[in-house]
């Protein structure tokens, strides 16, 4: 079952595992975090950059692990571990598997495309093809 209260929106886009983590302690605070493929570079700040307090060197903070627990729910643990480049046991720890530090990356692209997602949830209900998400398949059977 998917947390979306916690964690509303994960991706594996632009070379790293990334998402928009809510914030424990105040409601209008999100977090950002990724984990980069190549070199499993930690980020982790607010949507206006302020970086995450718990954050420090090689060690992921809440917002990272919560993050990474919530897109191996949504994709699968083999898959985040292959997009990440590492090997995990079946039942292994995908954090133990990484080769962490530090790596600040700016959080205005994830944060807008979570927007962006949260935009689609706003439309009306009609019938017609939306033509913003005309890249999904059709209802109807091929003939």
């Amino acid at each position: 079952m998917r947390k979306l209260a916690k964690v509303p929106f994960v991706e594996l886009a632009d070379g790293r595992v990334q998402g928009v983590v809510s914030s424990g302690s105040d409601i209008a605070r999100v977090y950002v975090s990724s984990v980069a493929a190549a070199g499993h570079g930690l980020s982790c700040s607010t949507n206006n950059n302020r970086p995450c307090g718990a954050l420090h060197g090689p060690y992921p903070c809440k917002h990272i692990s919560l993050m990474l627990a919530e897109a191996t729910r949504q994709y699968g643990l083999p898959r985040v571990a292959r997009y990440l480049r590492v090997e995990v046991e079946p039942d292994g720890a995908l954090e133990s598997a990484l080769d962490p530090h530090h790596e600040p990356t700016p959080a205005a692209t994830v944060f807008s495309r979570f927007l962006r997602h949260l935009s689609y949830l706003e439309l009306p209900e009609v019938t017609e093809p939306v033509p913003e998400l005309h890249w999904f398949g059709g209802t109807r059977a091929v003939d």
